[in-house]
């Protein structure tokens, strides 16, 4: 784990979104495509209102989120909304986005039919993460029915999570295919989840899940 620490959050946007950039146009020098998995919530959007404007081939570049709330595409609850709104804007309008929630269907009944498509994306080539207070990340919740599944060596692609603390339930990608990204970026502001990240690294992974992505990975705070 590499911790990258900066004055403020402006500044750390800029200079994450240049290093994921850079990670993107390395990956397309030797591959045809490139995946590109993003956490939702509110922390990455103003990294996105610098990397939407990246120069790079962003026709190339497939994007999908890390994970989904079950709620219609035009929610405010919709990481989809958020990353259209944020991340598919500029040149990054060029990029093909793969959206996991699918109307008027149950998560559980599209599971295989989501994991048909995100197969082929993997190993994921830049992820970026974010970190939850509780320490959860993507929809990866402690104590959540399922979570055990979910964290193992041998979870599948996709997990369906209804952790009890959010009203409706989640698809996430699992902590095998995040951790096996071939560039990550965690980011979180503040002092308390810094505090909180630094106690993570000596829990097991079921009681604070961030610790079941962290290796090699690049850690950006900002106050």
């Amino acid at each position: 784990m590499k911790f990258n620490e900066y004055p403020d959050q402006d500044m750390l946007a800029i200079e994450v979104a240049n290093e994921i950039a850079g990670d993107l146009k390395t990956h397309l020098f030797h591959h045809d495509t490139a995946s590109f998995a993003v956490a939702g919530g509110t922390t990455p959007g103003m990294i996105f209102d610098d990397l939407c404007a990246a120069d790079l081939e962003w026709d190339r570049v497939h994007v999908l989120a890390t994970d989904e709330r079950w709620v219609p595409a035009d929610s405010e609850r919709s990481n989809a909304r958020m990353i259209r709104d944020r991340l598919l804007q500029n040149r990054a309008s060029a990029a093909g986005f793969l959206p996991f929630h699918i109307p008027q269907r149950e998560p559980e009944d599209v599971l295989a039919e989501l994991e048909s498509q995100v197969a082929p994306q993997l190993p994921l080539s830049v992820l970026l993460l974010g970190m939850g207070e509780d320490m959860h990340t993507a929809s990866l919740f402690p104590g959540a029915e399922g979570i055990e599944a979910a964290l193992a060596a041998d979870a599948p692609v996709l997990a369906v999570m209804r952790p009890d603390s959010q009203p409706e339930a989640r698809v996430s990608l699992t902590a095998r295919v995040l951790d096996a990204a071939i560039a990550k970026h965690l980011v979180i502001f503040g002092a308390a989840k810094r505090k909180t990240l630094e106690q993570a690294l000596a829990m097991p992974p079921e009681n604070a899940p961030i610790q079941a992505v962290l290796s090699e990975v690049s850690v950006h705070w900002a106050p």
